[in-house]
C-alpha cells in the first residue's frame, strides 16, 4: 500500500504520521515536495491514501506557489475516487479550498499547545472515538478556513471554530499539528520564532517561545497518544 505525502515546507514532515506508516507492514510513504520542484502525480491512482502537510505559505498564494492549483485538482481526484486524505493545518486549508471554500487570515494567531474539543458528531467519528473529548494539541497559524459544505465538524476550539472536519467516508482535515515531535517543534521554535514578532511584538517574542517549550514538555505525551490513535485508523481506512 502507497501513501502520497505531500510535503509544502522542508522542515515540516510528517513526524509521528510517518513513523505510524512505516510501521505498518506493507506500507510505502512516497514525499513529494511540491515547491521545490518535485513533479505532481497526474491523478490518485496508484496511491491507496494521501497526507497534505503544513508550511508558512498561505493556502491562497497560487501566485508565488504555483503548485498549488494541480494540488488542489489532485486532492478532488482522491476525493473522487474515495481514497483516504489527510491534511493538516496548511493541509487542511488547501481541503477547504478543494471544496470551493474561503481561506482567509484569522483574527488572532493560534500558537502552541492550544485547548481544542472533540464534537459530539467527533466523538461518534471512527478517528476520534473513545479519545479524551478535550485536547492540547500543537498549533501554529495565522489563517482558518469555511467549512465544506457537506463537512462534519468533528473538533472546535474558542479561538477558531474550525479545528476537524470530515468529508464523505474518509476525508479529513486538522487544523493543528497533530504529527508534531518535541524534536520537530523545537527546531520550528529555533527556525522560525521571529517571525512571531509581526504577531507579538519583539518584546514578547521569547516569552512565547518558553511558554511553547514548557508546553511541549508537558502536553506531547498525550498529544502523541492521540496521533498514534488518529493515524492509525485513518490508516485503516486506507486498507479497507
Amino acid at each position: 500500500m502507497r501513501i502520497l505525502i505531500l510535503q509544502n515546507d522542508p522542515i515540516t514532515p510528517a513526524g509521528i504520521m510517518a513513523e505510524r506508516i512505516a510501521a505498518r507492514p506493507g506500507t510505502t510513504a512516497v514525499v513529494v515536495h511540491p515547491h521545490s520542484g518535485d513533479s505532481l502525480p497526474n491523478a490518485a491512482d496508484g496511491f491507496a491514501a494521501a497526507v497534505v502537510l503544513g508550511g508558512p505559505m498561505s493556502a491562497t498564494d497560487e501566485a508565488r506557489y504555483p503548485a498549488i492549483a494541480p494540488m488542489l485538482d489532485l486532492l478532488r481526484d482522491f476525493h473522487r475516487q474515495d481514497r483516504p486524505l489527510l491534511g493538516l493545518c496548511l493541509g487542511a486549508q488547501l481541503l477547504a479550498r478543494s471544496f470551493g471554500k474561503s481561506v482567509r487570515r484569522h483574527t488572532a494567531l493560534e500558537f502552541g499547545f492550544v485547548p481544542i474539543e472533540i464534537t459530539e458528531e467527533g466523538a461518534r467519528d471512527p478517528l476520534l472515538a473513545d479519545l479524551p473529548r478535550r485536547q492540547r494539541i500543537m498549533q501554529w497559524h495565522e489563517d482558518t478556513f469555511d467549512m465544506p459544505d457537506e463537512g462534519v465538524r468533528l473538533m472546535t476550539g474558542d479561538a477558531c471554530i474550525n479545528q476537524a472536519f470530515r468529508v464523505g467516508r474518509a476525508t479529513y482535515g486538522f487544523q493543528c499539528h497533530f504529527e508534531v515531535t518535541p524534536a520537530l517543534v523545537n527546531t520550528w521554535l529555533d527556525g522560525f520564532g521571529h517571525s512571531l514578532a509581526g504577531h507579538l511584538g519583539e518584546a514578547a517574542v521569547p516569552a512565547a517561545i518558553r511558554r511553547v517549550r514548557e508546553e511541549t514538555a508537558a502536553y506531547a505525551d498525550a498529544a502523541r497518544a492521540f496521533a498514534e490513535a488518529v493515524s492509525d485508523r485513518w490508516l485503516d481506512l486506507a486498507v479497507r
